[in-house]
């Protein structure tokens, strides 16, 4: 780390203890007020810690009001908020040649991508503008959520 807090091209730019889903989506809230059409996030995190619950707050946050459904199964969901998201799910996908086809280039030119499990296929998807980093703590809806931005 660096003299002025920089690790790997990455800063801080908020940390949150969360003690339910609502306060895990109210830091997603935070982020959504900050994104930028062209940006990806990448979300990273244990199974079951939030991931998707944290999408569904940036997802709130940009005006979508309707169910927000985690993408693991159809890997990219779509939602006409504004700037559009793009929510993926890398957890099935085995290796970058899978990606091809999603074209997630074209994506971040439509608005925003957000990729859960990014850190599981590191190319293939882009470079994330921003990175969330969801810790599961003691307690059973505890969390650790870290945000950091590219510097």
């Amino acid at each position: 780390m660096s003299a002025d807090g920089v690790a790997d091209g990455w800063v801080c730019a908020g940390s949150w203890r969360t003690a339910s889903p609502e306060d895990t989506m109210d830091a997603g809230r935070w982020l959504a007020g900050r994104l930028r059409r062209g940006e990806a996030v990448s979300l990273v995190g244990p199974l079951g810690a939030g991931k998707t619950t944290f999408a569904r707050g940036i997802i709130a946050g940009l005006g979508h009001h309707g169910r927000v459904r985690s993408p693991s199964f159809t890997l990219v969901n779509r939602y006409e908020t504004d700037p559009v998201i793009i929510h993926a799910d890398l957890y099935r996908v085995l290796d970058s040649s899978e990606l091809l086809a999603l074209d997630f280039d074209e994506s971040r030119e439509e608005g925003v991508l957000l990729v859960e499990w990014a850190d599981r296929v590191e190319t293939g998807w882009g470079v994330a503008d921003w990175r969330v980093t969801i810790e599961v703590l003691e307690g059973e809806n505890e969390r650790l959520v870290t945000i950091e931005a590219r510097r």
